[in-house]
C-alpha cells in the first residue's frame, strides 16, 4: 500500500472514530420526549391531524407556547386560535412540527465543558439564521417558510454538538479560529477530520429528522454541491447559505464584505431583484426581535443592517488617522450627525404621510386608498396571489347627525374607525372612502377569509360601547366583500373589484343592515339573519 493510501486510510479511521465518539457520548444533546415521538409519528404515512394534536397535548407547557406563537404577529391570522387541535388544523402538521422542534431545540441544555464556546451568542446567531432563512424563502411562491425557519435554526447544530461531546477538541478549533486566518470549516477538517456541517447532519439523521431538514444542514456552506433531485432541499440549502451570510452582516467584524457577498449571491442563486434583497435586509432585525420575544430568548434589541454598515464605514474612514485622533467622541459625533439626518428624513416622511391621512378618523384618505389598491393589484399579478376588498358603511348614520348633531356624528366616525383598525392586520389598509363609508384592502387574502374578517369587524362594531359624555350610542354597520385572483399575470380590474363590493354592500343594507354580504354568482351571507 502506498504512503498516500495509508494516509488516506488513517484519515477515514480518525473521522469515523470522532463520529462514533460524538454519537455515543453521554453529553450528546437529546430532544424532549414529545419532539422525538412527534418525528416518529410524522414519518408514518397514515398519520392524522388528531394523532399529532393528541401527542402535543401531553405537554401542557409546549401546547401553550405553540398556541401563543400561533396567535402572534409571527403568523397574523385573523381568527383566534384557542386549542392545539385548532392550531394543527389551521397551521398544518408541518408548521406545528416546526414550532415544536424549534421550541425543543431552544430548550437544549448548555454544554458543560467548553469555555470559549459562547452559548448565548450561539442561540442568538441560530435564531438570526432561522429568521433570515424564513425571510429569504418567503420571496419564493409556495415555499414552506415554517420549515425554512426550523432548518435555519438547526443549521449550526454541529457546533453545539461538538462543544458538548468533545469540548477539548472543539476548544482547539475555537482557539485557532480566533486568529482570523482561516474559516471554521477548514480548521475543523484539519483538526477533527469532520466539520460542524457534517456533524450536524449526522446527528439530525440520528434523531430521525427528514431529509428536507438534515441535508440542508450538510450543504449550507456549499449549496452548489447539494446532491438531491428535490428542488425543495436545494432551495433550503441555498437559503441557509444566504442566511449565514446575512447573520455575518449582523454579528461579524466585516459587515461590508458580507453585505456585498449576500447581495451578489442572492441575485445569482435566486435571481432576486435589488428591491427584494433590500426588503430582506430591512426586515431582518425587526423579525429577529419579534422571534426572540415569541420564543422567549433573552437578548438585546437588534441593530438594523443600515446602522451596522454606517458604523463600519465610519470606522473604516478613520483607519488612516493617528490613534489619538480615533477617539470615542469623534465616532459618536459622526454617528450623531448621521442620526440627525435620518431623523430629519423620517420627519419629512411623517409630513408626507399626514397628507395621506383623513384628519377626522385617522384612517387613510381616498387618494391614498386608490394608490394603494393600484399597487396591491399589481403586486398580486406578479405573485399570483389573492386580493380582497371590504366596503363598510355605518347603518342609519344620518340619524346621529339629525338627532344629536354633527359633533356626535364626527365622534361616531372616529370611534368606528378605531374599532376597525384594532381588528385588522398591520399591513391591511383602512381608508375613509367617503362620508360614513370605509374601504379596507386585504392583501394575500382569499374571499372566504375576507368574509370572516368582515364578520369579525361587524361583531366588533356591534358589541363596542360608543360613549360620549355619559351617553351610549348603539352603532352597527353593513359590509360588502369582494375578492380577485389574477389570471395569466394580468392586473385585475380595480373598478370591477370596487363595484362588486359596493353591490354586495347594497344587498347587505337591503336585507336589513348589520350584515355581511359576499360578492359572487351566488350571494353568501354572514352575520345576523
Amino acid at each position: 500500500m502506498s504512503e498516500a493510501a495509508i494516509a488516506d486510510t488513517g484519515f477515514h479511521v480518525e473521522r469515523d472514530r470522532l463520529l462514533e465518539l460524538v454519537l455515543s457520548s453521554d453529553e450528546l444533546p437529546s430532544l424532549p420526549d414529545v419532539a422525538s415521538r412527534l418525528l416518529t409519528l410524522m414519518s408514518k404515512e397514515d398519520t392524522e391531524l388528531a394523532d399529532v394534536a393528541s401527542l402535543i397535548s401531553q405537554d401542557v407547557a409546549l401546547c401553550s407556547k405553540v398556541i401563543k406563537v400561533s396567535n402572534s404577529a409571527f403568523y397574523n391570522f385573523p381568527q383566534q386560535i384557542t386549542s392545539i387541535q385548532q392550531a394543527v388544523s389551521v397551521l398544518g402538521t408541518n408548521a406545528v412540527r416546526s414550532l415544536v422542534l424549534s421550541f425543543s431545540f431552544l430548550s437544549l441544555s448548555k454544554p458543560k465543558g467548553a469555555t470559549r464556546f459562547d452559548f448565548n451568542t450561539f442561540w442568538q446567531r441560530s435564531l438570526a439564521s432561522a429568521v433570515s432563512a424564513r425571510l429569504i424563502l418567503g420571496q419564493l411562491p409556495g415555499a414552506n417558510v415554517e420549515q425554512a425557519f426550523l432548518a435555519g435554526l438547526l443549521q449550526n447544530l454541529g457546533e453545539l454538538v461538538l462543544a458538548c461531546t468533545v469540548p477539548e477538541k472543539f476548544e482547539a478549533v475555537l482557539e485557532e479560529l480566533e486568529k482570523g486566518e482561516r474559516n471554521q470549516c477548514e480548521i475543523e477538517r484539519e483538526l477533527l477530520q469532520l466539520d460542524h456541517a457534517r456533524i450536524g447532519y449526522e446527528v439530525s439523521h440520528y434523531w430521525s429528522f427528514p431529509s428536507a431538514l438534515s441535508l440542508p444542514i450538510l450543504y449550507h456552506h456549499r449549496p452548489d454541491e447539494a446532491q438531491s433531485s428535490d428542488a425543495e432541499i436545494q432551495n433550503y440549502s441555498r437559503a441557509l447559505y444566504l442566511s449565514d451570510l446575512l447573520v455575518n452582516i449582523l454579528y461579524s467584524e466585516e459587515p461590508q464584505e458580507y453585505h456585498r457577498r449576500f447581495s451578489t449571491e442572492a441575485r445569482r442563486i435566486f435571481k432576486f431583484t435589488p428591491d427584494q434583497v433590500e426588503g430582506i435586509l430591512e426586515n431582518a432585525h425587526l423579525d429577529l426581535d419579534l422571534a426572540a420575544q415569541q420564543f422567549g430568548l433573552d437578548m438585546d434589541k437588534s441593530r438594523s443592517v443600515q446602522d451596522i454598515l454606517q458604523e463600519a464605514n465610519i470606522r473604516l474612514s478613520l483607519l488612516n488617522l493617528d490613534y489619538e485622533q480615533v477617539n470615542k467622541e469623534l465616532v459618536q459625533a459622526k454617528m450623531a450627525l448621521e442620526k440627525l439626518a435620518r431623523e430629519l428624513k423620517e420627519k419629512n416622511e411623517i409630513l408626507k404621510d399626514l397628507a395621506n391621512v383623513d384628519g377626522l378618523t385617522g384612517a387613510y384618505n381616498n387618494r391614498f386608498f386608490q394608490e394603494s389598491l393600484d399597487g396591491e393589484l399589481k403586486r398580486a399579478s406578479r405573485r399570483n396571489s389573492n386580493v380582497s376588498f371590504i366596503l363598510a358603511d355605518i347603518d342609519h348614520f344620518k340619524r346621529f347627525n339629525d338627532e344629536h348633531g354633527h359633533l356626535v356624528g364626527d365622534f361616531v366616525l372616529a370611534e368606528f374607525s378605531k374599532v376597525l383598525a384594532a381588528n385588522l392586520r398591520q399591513y391591511d389598509v383602512l381608508a375613509r372612502y367617503g362620508g360614513e363609508e370605509f374601504a379596507i384592502i386585504l392583501p394575500d387574502t382569499s374571499g372566504e377569509d375576507a368574509a370572516f374578517v368582515a364578520e369579525k369587524l361587524r361583531t366588533a362594531v356591534e358589541v363596542s360601547k360608543f360613549r360620549e359624555n355619559g351617553v351610549k350610542h348603539s352603532v352597527t354597520a353593513s359590509f360588502g366583500v369582494s375578492s380577485v385572483t389574477p389570471e395569466d399575470g394580468k392586473v385585475p380590474d380595480k373598478k370591477a373589484l370596487i363595484k362588486a363590493a359596493d353591490e354586495a354592500l347594497y344587498d347587505a343594507k337591503k336585507a336589513g343592515r348589520n350584515k355581511v354580504a359576499v360578492a359572487g354568482e351566488k350571494r353568501k351571507w354572514f352575520g345576523k339573519k
